[in-house]
């Protein structure tokens, strides 16, 4: 069964995850967030309880 033939599979397989682990993933961590995320104050809403009309 030649797809068991790791041969040409593996090094296609080490030379991409070695592309992006030592070039694509440094460029796109460089970047910066346009919306950071920022500390919010929670807000508590106060709810009122619905009046059943049968009760």
């Amino acid at each position: 069964m030649p797809q068991l033939n790791p041969n040409p599979w593996f090094f296609i397989m080490l030379t991409s995850w070695l592309t992006y682990s030592l070039i694509i993933q440094p460029k796109i961590l460089s970047l910066i967030a346009t919306n950071p995320p920022t500390n919010k104050t929670s807000t508590t809403t106060k709810t009122t309880p619905w009046t059943w009309p049968w009760t």
